[in-house]
């Protein structure tokens, strides 16, 4: 459908190595795009990118901590030398690698998982912004999650990180809404991925989650690309600030 497609775009999505990210980086290319594929795991971006080259698509591969500001600013300088514009931003790098109650917890894990879902997005955003602002288009998708939308035990950093995307989207939204670039929140629920594979794979954590989801089951990485064309098409050309959430009905409780 022409409201879906993607054609002549090109989009940069960060974490695009596994899970979410790649799923979404081959999803744009199926519809047309060219992508900008950026992570740290230099060798499985290069899987990634096969696939899309596969699909007749360009892929530029820029292996980025984007917890560096310099680093990133130098990817997104290279990311339009190459390619020439950037249309579409997929802030999906992010994560947490612990769980523990807020009195127990480092402030040094605090910090960590800011760096990584908050200040990442923000060197990416103020690399690429003034860029797509001159431009006078664009849409810019960032991957929250529905741990932003109410408490979170044991998960402290990680839910005030991802609240803080779902804000600062908002903000952008209405900064960036009169220069045509268009600014939304993606919140995936709980997602099978490799990152809580943990969690996923354990027979009572798992029970003890999807017994709270109306759904009964996690989601899938490829459940979270419909959604995620969506807001980077032309379908959801009159939507800024929004917050889409897929959690298999989780938040509706």
């Amino acid at each position: 459908m022409p409201l879906f497609e993607l054609s002549d775009k090109t989009a940069l999505v960060t974490g695009a190595s596994r899970g979410i990210g790649r799923m979404i980086a081959v999803a744009f290319a199926e519809r047309g795009a060219d992508l900008v594929l950026v992570s740290r795991n230099a060798d499985a971006l290069a899987d990634v990118a096969a696939e899309v080259e596969l699909l007749g698509r360009t892929a530029l591969v820029l292996p980025t901590d984007v917890t560096h500001r310099s680093a990133v600013e130098e990817t997104v300088a290279t990311a339009i030398d190459g390619l020439g514009q950037i249309d579409i931003v997929v802030n999906n790098a992010g994560g947490t690698s612990f769980a523990v109650p807020f009195t127990e917890m480092r402030f040094s894990g605090w910090e960590k998982v800011m760096h990584l879902n908050v200040d990442a997005m923000v060197h990416v955003l103020q690399a690429v912004g003034p860029h797509m602002i001159e431009r006078g288009s664009g849409s810019v998708i960032n991957v929250a999650s529905v741990a932003a939308l109410g408490g979170t035990p044991t998960l402290a950093p990680y839910a005030a990180s991802k609240a803080a995307a779902v804000s600062l989207t908002r903000t952008l939204a209405l900064e960036w809404a009169e220069s045509g670039v268009r600014v939304n929140a993606l919140c995936p629920g709980w997602t099978a991925t490799d990152l809580n594979r943990v969690l996923w794979e354990d027979p009572d954590a798992s029970r003890s989650m999807t017994d709270e989801i109306p759904m009964g089951r996690w989601g899938t990485p490829e459940e979270m690309v419909g959604p995620a064309v969506f807001l980077a098409s032309e379908a959801s050309s009159y939507m800024t600030g929004h917050t889409l959430v897929v959690d298999g009905g989780l938040s509706a409780r």
